[in-house]
């Protein structure tokens, strides 16, 4: 007698193939679709691994059969969901982690280019410095990290939220090196000049675009 758990691995396995004939697909065509080596399917309809819950999906369209009948049915499907849940909890952590990371590596270079003003650089070098970080580096980072969470799709709808932050911190990169230094030399407070906000913002607006449109163009290609 096979363990139930062999069972329901067969039940899944048998599905997704008797699908696929049904569909009148071959494994290379449902691959194709599916943005998957034929190998990947012949792995998922034998049973030695499992698909994720984002090709379940998939398979569905594709094979006109309703997530129901691919995941319910006379036999209970105990380990599979359970595999799903935990392969959709792992993606979430990871993209989590994604965002997290893109943030990090953002501010990392932010504070970079402070130090590098305060600690590697003397007054003959301000205007070489000024070019390279505030007015190439910082403007270039954001717009690439801006790009990367556009593309990511990081925080859904909110990330259009992030040109403020982005703009801001625009902005305290010039008023924590140039306006900071010329308030220490002449022992003097000066308001921040609040106009780099919407220069920084507008920045990480046409970075953020760009990544929705180059995530919009990948999901029209597999869709096609």
């Amino acid at each position: 007698m096979e363990p139930e758990g062999a069972v329901e691995r067969m039940e899944i396995g048998a599905k997704l193939k008797g699908a696929r004939i049904s569909a009148k697909l071959t494994q290379e065509q449902a691959a194709q679709a599916l943005g998957v080596s034929r190998q990947t399917i012949s792995n998922w309809e034998n049973e030695k691994t499992y698909p994720d819950i984002i090709s379940v999906v998939k398979m569905s369209d594709l094979y006109q059969i309703s997530l129901d009948h691919l995941l319910k049915e006379e036999h209970t499907m105990g380990n599979y969901l359970h595999y799903l849940e935990e392969s959709t909890n792992t993606v979430r952590s990871n993209k989590k982690k994604g965002n997290i990371i893109l943030i990090a590596a953002y501010l990392v270079i932010w504070a970079m280019a402070i130090l590098v003003f305060w600690f590697f650089t003397e007054g003959s070098d301000a205007m070489g410095y000024s070019l390279m970080f505030l007015w190439i580096l910082l403007p270039a980072a954001t717009f690439f990290f801006s790009a990367a969470m556009g593309k990511n799709r990081c925080w859904g709808r909110w990330s259009w939220l992030a040109p403020i932050p982005f703009g801001i911190l625009y902005m305290l990169g010039e008023y924590a090196t140039f306006s900071a230094a010329n308030m220490a030399a002449f022992s003097k407070i000066n308001p921040p000049h609040w106009e780099m906000i919407p220069i920084g913002g507008a920045i990480s607006a046409a970075g953020l675009a760009i990544g929705w449109a180059v995530s919009l163009m990948g999901r029209g290609k597999k869709e096609g």
